[in-house]
């Protein structure tokens, strides 16, 4: 799967949520929701988040940035 830049998607070899940034080589470039660090995901263990899923991780972002741990 190439999702396209900005797609909600989630690596399944780690279970983490990610919004897409580009792709380089044979990767997919993710950053979590709400900013990070980048990392690489394997085209093949990409797919696209749920809208719970979504909703989670804006949560998730939402809760911590209420608690001063992200900017």
């Amino acid at each position: 799967m190439k999702p396209p830049v900005g797609a909600h998607v989630v690596d399944t070899r780690t279970e983490r949520i990610g919004v897409v940034m580009g792709h380089e080589g044979p990767y997919v470039q993710l950053r979590p929701y709400g900013g990070g660090r980048e990392w690489d995901a394997d085209p093949e263990a990409v797919r696209r988040a749920t809208a719970a899923e979504r909703l989670l991780a804006a949560t998730v972002y939402t809760d911590a940035r209420s608690r001063g741990e992200v900017s």
